[in-house]
């Protein structure tokens, strides 16, 4: 089975060589099936190993005591957990499947075998350097933008994220969320986030068909969300839009 996806979101951070190449597709190659809702890990689970997310969806997410969740960060495919929870003795969060996923486990003993190729591990600390600075910008998210500005951004870090690894079509992208997890992830409730769709629509900015988001006026959604791609480290220039205007 393939690992592209996860090779190309690393190979945003660096070059690899043959051997590497064919270290990342021997690891990510031990894969399995995942059924939307599965769990991956619960806090309090030893962190014995990480994932590495080949297809579909998966997030991070807390528990309150009363039940309510906080959506921590979403892994589409290519994306991987930080190596350093091996460093820790349990994990401190959640993890669970949004859509059927195929999804790879590594070991401690398997992180420290990447690592020992210079150019795997670069990539993988400039990748872990750029979800330290998608979280941050999901803090200003619930903590100073309004709803629409929230809802516009994330759009715009999704876009970015997917086209990495040629995972758009044009300007639309699959996206299999539903509004209650995006209301968990911008502290927004079901109904607000229903009302900013509305509006994003009204404004034919972007709509949301069969799970697909189609992006009709990048400019305007990039605007809205005042969003530079530069946090994302991905070589683009920041100023210049990845979609069309």
């Amino acid at each position: 089975m393939s690992t592209s996806a996860w090779v190309r979101r690393l190979s945003s951070f660096a070059t690899f060589s043959h051997d590497e190449l064919n270290l990342l597709e021997q690891l990510g190659g031990a894969s399995r099936q995942y059924a939307t809702q599965d769990g991956l890990v619960k806090a309090g689970d030893p962190a014995d190993r990480i994932f590495v997310v080949l297809e579909g969806l998966a997030c991070q997410f807390k528990l309150l005591p009363d039940g309510r969740r906080q959506i921590l960060a979403y892994l589409f495919p290519g994306d991987m957990c930080d190596p350093r929870h091996l460093l820790a003795p349990r994990w401190n969060h959640a993890m669970c499947v949004l859509w059927p996923a195929r999804i790879a486990a590594l070991t401690l003993e398997s992180v420290q075998r990447l690592e020992r190729y210079p150019n795997i591990a670069a990539a993988i600390s400039r990748y872990s350097m750029m979800q330290q600075s998608i979280g941050r910008e999901w803090l200003v998210n619930v903590g100073h933008r309004t709803a629409y500005e929230r809802v516009s951004h994330l759009l715009c870090e999704f876009y970015t994220r997917l086209k990495a690894v040629g995972l758009t079509t044009d300007d639309s992208f699959e996206l299999p969320l539903t509004q209650a997890e995006l209301g968990d992830t911008l502290a927004l409730s079901a109904v607000h986030i229903n009302r900013t769709l509305m509006e994003l629509r009204r404004l034919r900015i972007v709509t949301f068909l069969n799970r697909q988001a189609v992006i009709h006026d990048y400019g305007a959604l990039r605007a809205a969300a005042g969003f530079d791609p530069g946090y994302l480290q991905l070589d683009t220039e920041p100023g210049v839009p990845l979609g069309r205007d």
